[in-house]
């Protein structure tokens, strides 16, 4: 067990010797989204408590030193546990500056990871490919958040039972959507 903890060691700070700018960049981001990511999230009070800290610190640097794996998950998860704990055990109010801001950099910390999955180590690339990918990325946020805008603006006149039914008919779309497209995945 010794020798294989080792053998990893060994590959971490050979891959760490031929890092390039770019790819390490990009993982930088991933670090620094998923960190401003729990801060939005988690009440104040418990982002000053190492007990609760340090498990969400695993999780924010986790899909930035392995990108491939369950990491972005794991952020996903604690950020989702900590606006949780922050709406429904702290009493904090919903605010949409939070949701804006907990959704862009959710989504901003999945596509940089996605880049980063994709990207070895050592890779020369110029930064116009991350640059491009971020453009990106940020445009499906900037109209993300008109889109939730003018959702909120219409729940305020519509509300009741019709918009509830159309909100799960539209869950049960999108979900049903994403097992397709999962399965056609699979087949090719």
């Amino acid at each position: 067990m010794l020798n294989g903890v080792n053998r990893r060691i060994d590959r971490w700070r050979s891959a760490a010797g031929r890092a390039t700018v770019v790819p390490f960049t990009v993982r930088l981001g991933i670090a620094l989204t998923g960190l401003l990511t729990v801060g939005v999230a988690w009440p104040a009070d418990l982002l000053s408590n190492p007990k609760f800290m340090l498990p969400a610190l695993v999780a924010v640097f986790w899909p930035a030193l392995a990108p491939r794996g369950r990491g972005g998950t794991a952020v996903a998860l604690t950020a989702i546990a900590g606006w949780l704990i922050d709406t429904a055990g702290y009493g904090s109010p919903v605010e949409l500056w939070r949701v804006l801001a907990l959704a862009t950099l959710l989504y901003l910390g999945h596509t940089l990871t996605a880049l980063a999955a994709v990207l070895p180590y050592d890779a020369i690339v110029n930064f116009d490919v991350p640059a491009l990918w971020l453009g990106r990325a940020l445009l499906v946020v900037l109209l993300s958040a008109v889109v939730i805008v003018l959702a909120l603006g219409l729940t305020a006149d519509l509300g009741g039972e019709p918009f509830q039914l159309a909100t799960l008919v539209g869950l049960v779309a999108a979900t049903t959507v994403t097992m397709v497209l999962t399965r056609m995945a699979r087949r090719e």
